[in-house]
């Protein structure tokens, strides 16, 4: 085992200058060699299902469909790497530093993100259903054509963002920051907004069902339309003649 186990590590450190390993099963001491080679690699199609690469540098690495179902990223250095297509169920991602990362076609569900600092970090056209991202920092985080059913965002900040094609239904948005924020094609419907802000926000395009008596105060300021108005009136048992 430990023969094979040298062998491919001198396999991987023969790369091309290209710098890609495809369709690959690694370990952690594969990726430390890589690692070790200075410059960002590009991974493809390669399993890395519930490796442990915690506290590892892999700034500006790309990861293209790839497997990395319960891997373990804890306090990785993981600034501008890619994550095309990947498949990252319940991985934990507590701590790491993804500044100018990019999420785009994947599937996250149920990964942890608590405690990462997602400055300027992007998620497009991703499956985050149940994704925690509690008391990450956020700033400048872009969000589009995402799933976040049932997700923890509590006191996330969307000021003066545009939401595109985000379902945030039942997801946990306590003391989340929407001022000045443009909804479009969202849905609201079933979500805890306990000491939300929308002020100046643009609601038109969200689908604000279920909503709470307690809760209506919290648009105070908002832009909705009449539909919309006719609607949360009617849930909230008054009817409009």
């Amino acid at each position: 085992m430990q023969a094979l186990r040298s062998l491919r590590t001198r396999m991987i450190e023969a790369l091309p200058p290209d710098r890609t390993v495809s369709d690959k099963p690694l370990q952690r001491a594969d990726v430390e060699s890589l690692a070790r080679q200075g410059t960002p690699c590009h991974l493809t199609a390669c399993d890395l299902d519930e490796t442990d690469l915690s506290g590892l540098d892999l700034s500006g690495w790309v990861f293209e469909r790839c497997s990395l179902k319960r891997a373990k990223l804890k306090g990785a250095k993981l600034e501008r790497t890619q994550w095309l297509g990947c498949r990252a169920a319940f991985a934990d991602f507590m701590g790491a530093d993804l500044t100018e990362s990019r999420f785009q076609s994947g599937d996250f569900n149920n990964a942890s993100l608590r405690r990462t600092t997602l400055v300027s970090a992007s998620f497009k056209g991703s499956k985050l259903t149940g994704v925690d991202f509690s008391e990450a920092r956020a700033l400048n985080a872009q969000f589009e054509e995402v799933l976040l059913i049932n997700a923890k965002l509590p006191s996330f900040g969307f000021r003066k963002t545009t939401l595109a094609r985000i379902d945030f239904s039942q997801a946990d948005l306590r003391k989340c920051d929407f001022r000045d924020s443009v909804f479009e094609d969202c849905n609201l419907r079933d979500t805890t907004l306990t000491g939300c802000r929308f002020e100046g926000a643009d609601l038109r395009g969200a689908d604000l069902g279920g909503l709470r008596m307690v809760d209506a105060a919290l648009f105070r300021g908002a832009t909705i339309s009449r539909q919309q108005a006719g609607q949360l009136l009617a849930e909230l048992g008054l009817k409009v003649r």
